[in-house]
């Protein structure tokens, strides 16, 4: 205990003591750089170029959530390209105006020394003689650079879902819907042809969704849909291979191009071959009244690749 006290006692003194020093004055060296006048109007201009790139910069990333304007990519494309042509004015302000600069000619040492290395960092600190609002300068320049890292990464959000990643499941798919080709045309039962690929949408809904396309085919069974995006990599299903060779195609399948993951669609789109982990999504099916295809429900299972804990999730609307 007594040892605890001894040791509370000289922390309190300690900095006691160290609240008290007055602080010690910087000693000043002498100047290696000559100091430069102030150049108001080459800083401001500075402040107003970077304040600008974060501004362009800002610009990029607004354009990219918004998404709907027209020439998305070409605005894109002009606040990123602005932002950097402005930091770049920027920088050759400071390096031709704020900056003061000297030419000297010596022989480089054979060795470097403590004192070399203390007068370079001198040398570097009084060039910036021009600076009158360094503090100033810097947060704006940390300001632009930020903003601009932060336009750099948003295209990263394309990859997937930050936050809300339930989305991966969404179907636009439910009861009654009906089937449309690329043409907003119904598409009638009647129409649907055995070793034919059919490709649907649904009516009104957004084709742009992963969950949206669906083919159709006719096997013995009867009429049956899935999900044109392949389980493996999201890529789309866009071959119906017809049955050939018996001994080595026994029945008719679906298959993606890309890697070759070939699907079942008289079994519950069953993998067959290929890097796919999972069977396709199928559609059930409707007749109505007037023979066109409808949906009778949504997908039995989520739609899209198979990333983190899709296996285990439903599709939902």
């Amino acid at each position: 205990m007594s040892r605890f006290k001894d040791a509370l006692i000289s922390g309190i003194v300690l900095l006691l003591g160290r609240s008290g020093r007055r602080p010690v004055a910087r000693r000043e060296r002498p100047r290696i750089v000559t100091a430069g006048a102030p150049e108001r109007a080459a800083e401001n201009a500075v402040l107003v170029l970077l304040a600008l790139v974060a501004v362009c910069a800002a610009a990029f990333v607004v354009f990219y959530a918004l998404d709907r304007l027209g020439h998305q990519t070409q605005w894109l494309g002009l606040a990123l390209g602005l932002a950097f042509a402005l930091l770049a004015l920027a920088c050759v302000a400071i390096a031709k105006r704020l900056v003061v600069t000297e030419e000297l000619s010596e022989p480089y040492p054979q060795l470097q020394h403590l004192e070399d290395q203390a007068e370079i960092e001198q040398i570097v600190e009084e060039s910036g003689s021009r600076f009158t609002r360094r503090g100033l300068v810097k947060l704006v320049g940390a300001g632009a650079l930020g903003t601009l890292g932060v336009a750099a990464l948003t295209p990263a959000v394309s990859l997937g879902p930050v936050f809300d990643t339930s989305q991966l499941a969404r179907s636009p798919w439910r009861r009654g819907l009906r089937l449309v080709d690329e043409a907003g045309k119904p598409l009638a039962a009647k129409d649907v042809e055995k070793e034919s690929f059919y490709t649907a949408y649904p009516e009104h809904a957004d084709r742009e969704l992963m969950g949206s396309p669906v083919v159709v085919v006719r096997i013995d069974e009867g009429i049956v849909a899935y999900s044109k995006i392949c389980t493996h990599a999201g890529c789309a299903i866009a071959l119906y291979r017809k049955p050939t060779f018996a001994d080595t195609e026994p029945r008719p399948a679906l298959v993606c191009p890309c890697h070759y993951s070939t699907f079942d669609p008289a079994q519950d789109g069953k993998v067959l071959f290929g890097p796919a982990g999972r069977p396709l999504p199928q559609l059930p099916l409707l007749v109505d009244g007037d023979g066109n295809l409808r949906a009778a429900g949504n997908f039995n299972r989520a739609p899209g690749p198979s990333w983190g804990g899709v296996r285990q999730t439903e599709a939902h609307t």
